[in-house]
C-alpha cells in the first residue's frame, strides 16, 4: 500500500481525538470502552493543548488523500512517563490499514525527527497483549520496566 508521511497540519489536530481512541488497545473477544472514554484525564494528557508545548510533535500517514495514521510525542506525565526529558508515544492507525508497514514507517519518521531534534531517547507504554510490542522491540525499544498488564519501553536516540 502506497502512503505519504507528513507532519500534521493545525486544522488536522481534531483527528488526534480518533487515533487517541484507535490508540486504546482492545484484548481479543472484549468489547471496546465507550469513544467518552478519551475524555479521562489520564487520557486527556495525550492531546489538551497539543502543539502549544515545544516538545509537541506530529506525523501523520496519509493514503488517496486520507489521513489514515498518526504518530504524536510530548513530554508529558502518562504512563509511558520516564522523566521529564523524554518524549513519550502515541501511535495509532485505522483498524483496516494495520499490517501494512505504515506504523513502523510513521515509527521510524519519528525517531529520525526526534534523533535530529536532539532527543536522547523516546518511551511509550504499552500492554503486554497488543501485537504492536513486537514492532516497537524492531523499531529500537527496550523494556525498562513493567507491570502485570503493560510494558514501559525506552528507545535509545544516539546520533
Amino acid at each position: 500500500m502506497e502512503y505519504a508521511i507528513r507532519e500534521i497540519r493545525k486544522e488536522e489536530y481534531g483527528l488526534l481525538e480518533d487515533f487517541l481512541y484507535e490508540a486504546i488497545f482492545v484484548p481479543e473477544g472484549e468489547e471496546a470502552p465507550p469513544k467518552s472514554i478519551i475524555k479521562k484525564p489520564e487520557l486527556q494528557v495525550y492531546l489538551t493543548d497539543f502543539g502549544e508545548q515545544k516538545d509537541d510533535v506530529c506525523l501523520v500517514a496519509e493514503t488517496g488523500g486520507m489521513v489514515v495514521g498518526a504518530v504524536w510525542v510530548r513530554i508529558m506525565d502518562d504512563y509511558g512517563h520516564v522523566d521529564d526529558e523524554t518524549p513519550s508515544f502515541a501511535i495509532s492507525l485505522y483498524k483496516e490499514y494495520r499490517g501494512f508497514g505504515i506504523g513502523t514507517g510513521l515509527m521510524e519518521e519519528m525517531l529520525r525527527t526526534l534523533r535530529q531534534k536532539g532527543y536522547r531517547q523516546a518511551s511509550l507504554a504499552v500492554q503486554k497483549a497488543n501485537y504492536a510490542v513486537k514492532m516497537y522491540r524492531k523499531v529500537g525499544f527496550e523494556t525498562v520496566d513493567e507491570n502485570e498488564e503493560e510494558y514501559i519501553m525506552v528507545c535509545p536516540l544516539h546520533p
